[in-house]
Parts: C-alpha cells; structure tokens; sequence
C-alpha cells in the first residue's frame, strides 16, 4: 500500500469518527505512522488532503452508481438514484458535510461525477419525451434539493428523525420535473392526512374536549400515525 493511500484511509477513519466534523493534519500523520513533511508533499496542504479523503469516501458511493445495472424505466433508476445518495450521506455525515455543505474541499471531484451520472438518467428521460425541463437544469434542480435534503437529516436530526422527508421531497421534486411522475403509492395516506387534519384542528379545541392526559395522548397517538415509515 502507497504512502498516499496509507494517509487518505488515516483521515478517512479519523473523518468518520470526528464529533466536530473536523480532523487536524498531526492527527492523521500519526495514525498514519509519517511525518508532516510527506503529507505535505503528497497532498499540498489539509485542503488537498480533505479533498483526497472525500473522494475516497465517496469512491464508495460512486462505485455502486457506476456498476447499477439500469432499469427498463430510468424514473425507477431516478428514485433509487436519490434513495442511495440520501442513505450514503446518513452513512457519512462528516465526509458529506465537506463534500456539500461548505467550500472547504472544492478540489474534490466526487460532486462533479455525481453530477454526471445524474445527467445521464435524466438524458434518458429526455429522450422518451418525459422531461419538462432541459436535463442540465433538471440535474440541478434534482442534485440541490437532494443535497438539501440530506444535509437536514444530518444537521437537523432532531426536526428530521427519519428518511420520511427525503421521500416526500423526492416525490415532489421528481413529480414537478418528469410529466409522469406521480409520487409512489403509499396505502396509508388516508390515514396521514385524516391524523394531520385531526391533529391540526384539536390544537385549539383538546382542552374543551379532553382531560389534559387525553389530550396528550390522542395527539402522541395522531403523531405517530402522521410519522409512520412510508415505503420506498
């Protein structure tokens, strides 16, 4: 194993574990067993480095995209493609937060070959006449509120306590961008909107109808029937 790869697998494990998100340039020299001058050689500065790491951590991710095997219908290919990116950024929070959520490793090109095999669902949408927008705007559209959406289950969690969102906004998205994307069935909306509805006009009206206790009960059990797990 190369100098290189012995350095990237130290940040990569000391990314995956740090509670700040964060990792200092002596830290991964020493679990990397090298000195500060053969890091800096190889890799420029901590900005080289995080961008090395991340490609590497994402490598994983891209790895799976490449070797998908595609589907008779590239919506299906889509909604799998978001589903995977949502689960691997949950997955990785650290590495995903450098990659999306801030400027510090513009170097990596892990973000532009996402992007790339985005495109190249959405040109096949394109070519059966499914898509309402050019595939390059399309991409974006998808590629934003995708990253968006991950990075709020990952720095909001206490808003976000599951992947409900992330279909949610996966089904709108999709539907406002391919003509026959209506969102995948889900057998238990009835019962979602009927428990928000219900949920949302007690809010003023419990405390008349309810002891204080039933109150609190009728809505833990609204909120749960609201928060149930959708399918995939």
């Amino acid at each position: 194993m190369s100098t290189r790869t012995v350095i990237i697998e130290a940040a990569a494990g000391l990314l995956a574990h740090s509670p700040s998100g964060d990792i200092s340039t002596r830290a991964v020299c020493e679990a990397a067993g090298v000195q500060q001058p053969a890091l800096y050689r190889l890799f420029g500065d901590k900005q080289g480095l995080l961008a090395a790491t991340v490609d590497h951590v994402w490598d994983e991710y891209l790895g799976m995209k490449r070797s998908a095997v595609r589907s008779a219908d590239p919506l299906e290919d889509l909604r799998s493609g978001w589903d995977s990116h949502t689960r691997f950024a949950l997955t990785h929070p650290n590495a995903y937060r450098l990659l999306f959520g801030s400027g510090a490793v513009s170097q990596a090109e892990s973000a532009a070959e996402a992007m790339r095999l985005l495109r190249d669902v959405l040109d096949r949408l394109a070519a059966q006449g499914r898509l309402r927008l050019e595939p390059e705007a399309a991409a974006r559209v998808v590629m934003a509120a995708n990253t968006g959406v991950a990075l709020a289950l990952i720095l909001r969690p206490e808003q976000n306590p599951d992947e409900a969102l992330s279909t949610t906004v996966r089904d709108l998205v999709h539907s406002g961008i391919v003509s026959d994307a209506a969102p995948v069935p889900d057998a238990d909306e009835p019962e979602r909107i009927a428990a928000t509805t219900l949920r949302s006009a007690l809010t003023t009206t419990a405390g008349e109808l309810f002891t204080g206790r039933e109150a609190g009960l009728l809505d833990e059990w609204l909120e749960r029937i609201q928060t149930r797990p959708r399918p995939n």
